[in-house]
Parts: C-alpha cells; sequence; structure tokens
C-alpha cells in the first residue's frame, strides 16, 4: 500500500511504525473473511482493511478523513486479530489499531459516560467490588449486559497465595530433611487481574493449588496493578503505559522467576511490555510472562467435579487473546484430552464471542449478536461444560447457555 504520510509524522516512531504496517498491507480483502463485525455488518469499512484505509486518512492528514467516522470504525472493532492468524502479508493490525485509536482521541477526546466509568472503575478492584455489591441490590434494574457483571458473587475471598500457606518454605530456604540444600521452586507470580479477582478469584485460588503440587512457589504480589490493556485499547495510551511501568517496578523486588496470568486478555498485554515500553526491564518482565496453560503443559491431571458432577463432554472456546494474540492453539485441548475429557467439535471456534474487555459494555448490540453465535457454536452438540481461558469470555458467555461456563483449569486436580 502506497503511503504520503508528512515528513514532520514521518519522523516520529509513531509515524514510522504506522507507515511500516501500512506499507505492509497488500489490501487482498482475506481479512474480511475471518473479521466478526464484517460479518455481522457486510460493511467495508467494519472490516480490517477498511479500517485500515481510516486510519491512513488519519495519518496523511487527508481532507477527506473524518475523526468521527474513523471513531465510530475503530470503536466497532473487537481487537480480537483474527486478521492476522489470517494475514498472507503479516501485517500487524493490532499495533495499527492502537495509533488509529490513540490518533482519534487525540484529535477528538471521547467524553463518553460508559467509557468514563469503565475506566475509572475498572482498574480499581476494591472500587470494582463495591460497584458489583450494590449492583447485586438493583440487579433487576439493570440492562442485561450490566447485570451479567454482578450476578455471581465471588466463590472463595481473594487472598495471598503465599499467605494462604503460611508454613511454605521460601525461596532458597533449606528444607528440615536437607538443610545444606536450597529449595529449587521457582517463585511464581500469580497476576490476579482487575476483574479476575473481584468476580472469579477461585480461579487462581485453585491454579495456586495446582503449582504448589507441581513444584512451584505461587505467589501474590500486593503492588500489582491493572496490566494497562483497558486504556491501551481505549486510546488512553499514557494511561496504559503508566500501569504498566507500575507492575514493572512491582516484580523488581522481589523478583519473580516467572510471571503467569490465568485470564488471556491480561497475559497478551503483559507479553507485550517490551514493545509498549520500549525499555530492557519491560522486555525482561514480558519474557517471564507465561499463560497458564504454558506453564501446566506436560503435567498430568485428573478430572474434577463441577457443580457436584464430573463432565465427560467440553466444548472448548479458545478465547481470541489467547489464540490469535499469544498464538496459542492446541495446549489446553491436549491437557484436557490427557485429563479425560471428550472435546466436541465447535464450528467457527477462531470467530470471537464478543466480549472483548470493554466491548460488550461499550458496543453491546454487536456484542450480543456475536455472543448469540457463539453460544448456539458451543452448545450444538450439547457438552457437559463450556470451558475458556479468560474471565471477559467467561462471564459474556455465562448468561447465554445452559450449561456450565468455568475456566479451563477448574476442570483439573
Amino acid at each position: 500500500m502506497r503511503t504520503q504520510i508528512p515528513e514532520a509524522t514521518l519522523a516520529t516512531a509513531r509515524g514510522q511504525c504506522a507507515d511500516e504496517i501500512l506499507r505492509s498491507c497488500v489490501h487482498c480483502g482475506f481479512c474480511n473473511a475471518t473479521c466478526p463485525t464484517y460479518q455481522v455488518r457486510g460493511d467495508e469499512l467494519d472490516g480490517p482493511r477498511g479500517r485500515i484505509y481510516l486510519i491512513k486518512g488519519l495519518l496523511e492528514s487527508s481532507p477527506t478523513s473524518d475523526v468521527a467516522v474513523a471513531r465510530t470504525h475503530l470503536d466497532r472493532c473487537l481487537t480480537c486479530r483474527a486478521c492476522e492468524t489470517t494475514c498472507p502479508s503479516g501485517v500487524r493490525y493490532g499495533e495499527l489499531a492502537e495509533i488509529g485509536r490513540e490518533l482519534v482521541q487525540e484529535a477528538q477526546p471521547s467524553s463518553g459516560l460508559v467509557r468514563r466509568l469503565v475506566l475509572a472503575v475498572v482498574p480499581r478492584p476494591k472500587l470494582l467490588k463495591l460497584v458489583t455489591t450494590l449492583g447485586r441490590l438493583v440487579m433487576p434494574l439493570l440492562p442485561r449486559h450490566y447485570r451479567r457483571l454482578v450476578a455471581r458473587p465471588p466463590k472463595v475471598p481473594l487472598v495471598s497465595a503465599e499467605a494462604s500457606n503460611p508454613n511454605r518454605r521460601k525461596l532458597g530456604e533449606a528444607s528440615s530433611d536437607s538443610p545444606h540444600q536450597p529449595t529449587a521452586e521457582p517463585k511464581a507470580w500469580l497476576v490476579q487481574g482487575c476483574v479476575q479477582r473481584v468476580v472469579t478469584p477461585e480461579v487462581n485460588a485453585h491454579l495456586a493449588a495446582l503449582l504448589r503440587t507441581r513444584g512451584y512457589q505461587p505467589v501474590s504480589n500486593r503492588e500489582e496493578g491493572c496490566c494497562g490493556g483497558l486504556a491501551l485499547h481505549l486510546g488512553d495510551t499514557a494511561a496504559a503505559q503508566g500501569a504498566m511501568r507500575s507492575n514493572v517496578a512491582a516484580n523488581a523486588q522481589p523478583n519473580s522467576d516467572v510471571i503467569i496470568s490465568t485470564a488471556s486478555g491480561c497475559g497478551v498485554t503483559l507479553k507485550d511490555y517490551g514493545r509498549l515500553l520500549g525499555s530492557p526491564e519491560a522486555a525482561s518482565f514480558a519474557t517471564k510472562v507465561k499463560d497458564a496453560s504454558e506453564v501446566l503443559d506436560g503435567h498430568r491431571f485428573d478430572r474434577r467435579p463441577v457443580r457436584g458432577r464430573i463432565a465427560a463432554t467440553v466444548a472448548w472456546h479458545p478465547p481470541c487473546t489467547l489464540q490469535h494474540g499469544q498464538r496459542i492453539t492446541g495446549i489446553v485441548e491436549g491437557i484436557l484430552r490427557d485429563a479425560g475429557y471428550r472435546l466436541v467439535d465447535v464450528r467457527d471456534s477462531h470467530i470471537c464471542c464478543g466480549s472483548a474487555g470493554a466491548y460488550s459494555l461499550l458496543q453491546p448490540g454487536l456484542a450480543g449478536e456475536l455472543k448469540a453465535r457463539k453460544a448456539a457454536a458451543l452448545t450444538q452438540e450439547r457438552p457437559d461444560v463450556i470451558a475458556t481461558a479468560n474471565i471477559g469470555c467467561q462471564t459474556h458467555l455465562d448468561d447465554a447457555v445452559d450449561v456450565p461456563v468455568v475456566h479451563w483449569i477448574e476442570l483439573l486436580q
């Protein structure tokens, strides 16, 4: 794709990055075949190729570029990145979308009430917990797409994985039976997440138990903050980078051997800190980040009861942030099969369910249509349980199906 970006813009790192990405696009249109919003709306501007042209216009300061139009169609983008796994030219659409949203936000700052509330509440777990608790008192009055967020109180209180086992040896501490040999247990920082620590803290609590019996020392970090993904996807790059720098600093002392995320939406952002911050410390942090599946791969598990019974069949819903963002496929499926589950076929498993972080709150119409389609695909073979790897997908789908929707690690013991 040819570009005519002004020299002043090209002199910036953002301009150079955007120009490189734009020039890699051959506008073949393969991306539209896997774009959820293009499939629903059939509008070229609601597909990756159309959005790329809109961002190109913003960068070139084209007189025909309309910031309001660009915002509308970029806001409709899920950032699912299915287009990236389809693109034969390797176009880094996700990065370009970040730049586009940043440009739109700079030119025309959004003042939407829901957007401001999301950015103010979600990254603050204590405030989010208060809001969800109060929300349960007026749940019948809430719109359905808000109601699902407050419908399920957490099963267990949030506790430090370290504090839950006070007799656990510290990394490097001598054991009683071998006083001169330090333990080799790697210290694993379990990322609690903003929404997950409030809505499903039992997921990380269960992962901590699994890790302890498999040679890890799971810990939580009191200084952990939001991963920054929410602000990043809403065009507030400065706020996103501030959150990221805080997490990098939080890991400096004590330093963890591995950083594990059970929410793939957080994990995909944490793994990208090196690119997003550009510092050696951030790059080192990012290399330690692993999805839970990458850490548990190779270990043996048994099936675990869900709601009082052991499931036989599982419909696996791979979140976009896992399969397209982190490019992790096949690992969870292998672990579940080895544990004794039968995975049913799910059509269009590469298509987003419509959750996409705050998307289901900001674009409820499109999110609802995608949820209905995904729910039909997941339940077609009548599975005993639906498993996923992201808190957003889990809560989004939970009220659309009549079978349990759980995080996949809850199926293991």
